[in-house]
């Protein structure tokens, strides 16, 4: 059963880089809330897969360059 969550929270997080890649590398993250829980997000950046950028007027969530 734990094997089936993981497998879950990874296909969702691979869905997550999946659609900020089809929107151009970037997408605001007020856009996410409702679609991706925090902890998806927060496990993209702890893996340092995607960053935070605040542009002053809300914040992006971006692909890291590195990545």
């Amino acid at each position: 059963m734990a094997k089936e969550a993981n497998n879950d929270f990874e296909r969702r997080a691979n869905h997550l880089l999946h659609s900020i890649r089809l929107c151009g590398g970037c997408v605001p993250l007020h856009r996410l809330k409702f679609q991706f829980s925090n902890s998806v997000i927060q496990t993209l950046l702890d893996k340092e897969l995607v960053q935070v950028q605040n542009t002053g007027r809300g914040f992006l969530l971006e692909i890291a360059e590195d990545f």
